[in-house]
């Protein structure tokens, strides 16, 4: 009878966890609010390490709401500390802050004519990543959660992040910086999660992958010396401008007959390529900058490896030299398998099991993943296109567009994963 009565309990309270806390006039209540702080950063955008405005709003809301404030973290970063009523485990919510050199083209009411100087030119500046409707989404959930402490078992650690799209030349920042300044240290933070809205995506829906979900960005430079002749007399010379076009072709090798694709992606790009002053004559050096994308921790270090091998290699053969600098951009954003498969149930309560969608993985790349290096952290994707929509923008873009209406389920996602991570 004594077990009897200890699963039934045991049976009560998982049904009391599965169906959540009953928050929905909270997430009523604030959607406006939401709405209204994302249209305002919107239409005041400030590029990476200079959010100084965005920075000085979310400091203001957090404070009024009784929550432990820190300013110019990494910068310009904020991070606020709320203590629930009871004791546990201390969770962190990430939201980036920053906009890109982009001039908007759109006619929204909300529509930023913000300009600014970026790399010395005169640019537009525009929130055309939807970093606007991460920091609302992440103000709000601060709001909903700051109203509910009762319902709260142990700590809540809100971060909001300059600089994710990268920091100027000459300069540290984003996530990278937070994370050598101590941001998941005092209190020491046990997991993290983030969102990011995808204007491809119907509003209501939820994408996620277990593992490696978007991936490391890397780029290099490949500098390569030859030997200046005459462009009649090329036997007198070493061709680097031959020589980098040998490279290019060798290292697409790599991705076409060395990488496994069947586990997953890769990619090598080169974007970039400077030689030569004159039409006959063959210059003495060469250079070509690129990317490398990668989501598998092996696969990274093989390319990296062969990469230097091949470069090198291949100057010599043709007579001349080369070097290769490989440099880490971002890391691999990747959600631990244990963590994502533990909430996924959250994420399919609040959204509706048919709108929770398994993806495959992203090119693209996200400094979270320097987060998710130190403490296990899960990542996903919110819809924020218009459903039934036939023409979406992508990110980066002077046309990028995100409906508003997409914004409420982010609030109850990372507020719900907050919950339930917290009373696990």
């Amino acid at each position: 009878m004594k077990k009897i009565l200890t699963l039934a309990c045991f049976c009560f309270c998982f049904a009391l966890w599965a169906q959540g806390p009953n928050l929905e006039k909270d997430y009523a209540a604030i959607e406006s609010k939401v709405i209204a702080w994302r249209h305002d950063i919107h239409q005041n955008p400030e590029l990476s390490n200079r959010e100084f405005k965005t920075s000085e709003k979310i400091a203001k809301h957090l404070k009024s709401l009784g929550i432990e404030v820190t300013t110019g973290v990494a910068h310009t970063g904020v991070v606020g500390i709320l203590k629930g009523d009871n004791p546990g485990k201390v969770v962190a919510l990430r939201a980036d802050i920053d906009a890109l050199p982009v001039t908007e083209r759109n006619d929204l009411p909300f529509k930023s004519t913000v300009t600014s100087e970026f790399l010395g030119e005169k640019v537009g500046v525009m929130h055309a990543c939807g970093h606007d409707t991460h920091t609302a989404i992440l103000m709000g959930v601060a709001e909903v959660l700051s109203n509910n402490k009762d319902k709260i078992n142990g700590t809540v650690k809100f971060i909001f992040q300059p600089a994710e799209e990268g920091a100027p030349p000459g300069e540290e920042g984003g996530a990278l910086l937070m994370v050598k300044e101590g941001v998941l240290k005092n209190p020491d933070v046990d997991a993290i999660f983030g969102l990011h809205i995808n204007s491809q995506t119907p509003v209501g829906t939820i994408r996620y992958k277990i593992g490696g979900a978007l991936a490391a960005a890397q780029s290099f430079t490949i500098k390569v010396k030859g030997k200046q002749s005459h462009g009649s007399q090329p036997w007198s010379g070493v061709d680097p401008i031959l020589i980098s076009a040998k490279i290019i072709d060798g290292l697409q090798t790599i991705i076409s007959r060395e990488a496994n694709l069947t586990n997953e992606a890769a990619v090598i790009t080169v974007g970039k390529i400077k030689s030569g002053v004159r039409f006959n004559i063959i210059p003495e050096s060469a250079e070509m900058l690129g990317t490398i994308r990668t989501l598998d921790y092996d696969m990274k270090d093989h390319i990296n490896k062969r990469m230097k091998e091949m470069v090198a290699d291949i100057a010599k053969a043709y007579g001349g030299e080369a070097t290769c600098e490989i440099k880490d951009a971002t890391d691999i954003t990747f959600n631990v398998p244990e963590l994502a498969r533990q909430m996924l149930p959250t994420l399919q309560r609040v959204a509706g099991g048919k709108n929770v969608i398994a993806q495959k993985a992203i090119t693209g790349a996200e400094d979270f993943s320097y987060f998710q290096k130190e403490v296990p952290g899960f990542f996903f994707f919110l819809g924020g296109m218009t459903p039934g929509n036939t023409e979406s923008y992508p990110h980066h873009t002077p046309d990028f567009l995100i409906d508003d209406a997409g914004m409420q389920l982010g609030v109850k996602a990372m507020t719900e994963l907050t919950l339930d991570y917290l009373s696990m």
